[in-house]
């Protein structure tokens, strides 16, 4: 693939905000998915002082192509890092923030209380700050995600990344029909919560295999929805097939939203979590 376009080019200023929030981060020890999957926008999130924390460590039980976290033995959960969020949080001042973490299939719950014992801190540092939990599929259990709807954060997100028919390349230890499930039955367990998912383009994909997949979310009850330009982390890694072009996002968006999206934010350097506070707001 050729070199990246002038439009995803970003442009850095410096900010003393940045230095702040990852002084903080690493005096309480705390991953985030900003710089662990290299995210474009790391810079200036750090900047406005918001950041997506990762928790339950930094090595993945998966090792999807596309992704740049570490796929590795997974670490000892970290007793304190709940409680370490909460504290970031508060301190920080969020009014919104989102936690994620890596795919924890070694652990009999996939780390589902770990998920609902942080929402549970975040509410009682922070009861004013709305909380999003982008999780992982659970291996399709029920009872995991049980524990975080009845934890009840204000969105729950789970990431499809990808169209159908890629899935076996690009995901091939998840499931599309797997996911899908998972996010249908949210709205099953707690129709109180808001459901969200993401996806990435320029992966091979077709507009009509998109537009499918636009449809498939929004009949399992998803209302937000984040499309971004897939990035290859490496030479290693799947590679870029397409860098859309700005105006192809604006009619991406401009479909999602007349197919039935609440809320739809599409453009090449878009993130799940990219101004994800714009969804409630």
């Amino acid at each position: 693939m050729s070199s990246k376009p002038q439009w995803l080019h970003i442009r850095h200023s410096d900010s003393p905000n940045r230095e702040a929030v990852e002084n903080l981060l690493s005096s309480l020890n705390l991953n985030t998915v900003c710089r662990e999957a290299k995210c474009p926008n790391a810079f200036e999130c750090f900047s406005r002082k918001t950041a997506t924390f990762m928790i339950l460590g930094t090595n993945c039980t998966r090792n999807c192509p596309f992704c740049n976290v570490s796929n590795g033995e997974p670490s000892q959960i970290d007793k304190k890092e709940t409680e370490n969020v909460a504290v970031a949080v508060k301190t920080l001042g969020l009014k919104y923030v989102v936690v994620t973490s890596v795919t924890r299939d070694d652990l009999p719950d996939g780390g589902s209380n770990h998920f609902a014992k942080l929402i549970s801190e975040v509410r009682k540092s922070a009861p004013e700050t709305a909380i999003e939990v982008l999780i992982p599929d659970f291996l399709g259990s029920i009872d995991a995600l049980k524990t975080v709807t009845d934890a009840t954060p204000d969105v729950i997100g789970h990431n499809v990344e990808t169209v159908k028919s890629l899935y076996t390349k690009v995901r091939p230890q998840a499931s599309y029909k797997r996911s899908m499930s998972l996010l249908g039955n949210i709205k099953e367990l707690n129709s109180s919560i808001r459901v969200k998912s993401g996806v990435m383009v320029g992966m091979g994909e077709t507009k009509a295999q998109l537009y499918e997949l636009f449809d498939d979310l929004l009949d399992v009850g998803c209302e937000f929805l984040t499309i971004g330009q897939y990035l290859a982390p490496s030479k290693k890694h799947y590679p870029v097939h397409e860098y859309v072009k700005p105006e192809i996002f604006e009619e991406y968006g401009a479909e999602a939203r007349r197919r039935g999206f609440k809320f739809a934010l599409s453009a090449p350097l878009v993130r799940s979590s990219y101004h994800a506070d714009e969804a409630l707001s």
